[in-house]
């Protein structure tokens, strides 16, 4: 923490804008397939659930995440039961967009996988990541154990008391609820559809910066 925080100016100068391309306009003609990752067993792992905009962009940042064994793109924090996209993206769900991630602690710590939060969204802007808008694109952070929201806490606030953002970052903090998996085709979504419009004008450019930026923390 204290090392990140020396440098957290680094934060801002990397955190990626999105182009006015929307998430929902992209198509959806390809299945998922499922990433093979080296087993663990079950008890070493731990999980986290992450929303920063579109969840095509957060998991294709996560996959490439040394120590992480799993991304589930999905739909967390609302009231509606088994919602699908259609429902999601209409903004009356209550639900967010979110990346639920297991990972080994042993390999990637979760203060490594907060500063990765942190820099490859705008924490700052309420219910919108660029041309995504609405409640389901906000930025949150549905923590699984105590020592999850204890840590997020304390990064927001020294983020906040540095001014590493030039507005206050207004990411949601909560407990984790209830995750629906999303449709299939969402799944895996930028190894399979890299050549669609929003995957090169959109992810592809987040996923340059961030490679660069983390080379040490990726498979």
């Amino acid at each position: 923490m204290e090392k990140l925080m020396k440098n957290a100016w680094v934060i801002l100068g990397i955190v990626i804008s999105f182009s006015h391309f929307s998430c929902g306009n992209a198509t959806k003609d390809k299945i998922n397939t499922k990433m093979a990752k080296t087993e663990v067993s079950n008890a070493q792992l731990e999980t986290i659930t992450f929303g920063a905009g579109c969840f095509w962009c957060v998991e294709a940042v996560y996959q490439r995440v040394k120590g992480v064994h799993k991304v589930v793109s999905g739909y967390m924090g609302g009231k509606m039961k088994n919602p699908s996209y259609r429902d999601v993206c209409t903004g009356l769900t209550g639900h967010a967009e979110v990346c639920q991630l297991t990972y080994d602690p042993k390999v990637v710590s979760f203060e490594t996988l907060l500063e990765i939060f942190w820099q490859t969204h705008d924490p700052t802007t309420l219910n919108r990541q660029g041309a995504d808008v609405g409640t389901q694109y906000r930025s949150a952070i549905f923590y699984h154990t105590q020592e999850q929201k204890a840590a997020a806490d304390q990064w927001k606030q020294n983020l906040n008391a540095k001014k590493v953002f030039p507005n206050p970052i207004v990411t949601e903090i909560t407990a984790e609820s209830t995750f629906y998996p999303a449709e299939d085709y969402h799944q895996d979504y930028f190894n399979l559809n890299g050549e669609e419009p929003y995957c090169k004008i959109v992810i592809k450019p987040k996923m340059d910066k961030f490679l660069k930026a983390f080379k040490d923390k990726i498979n």
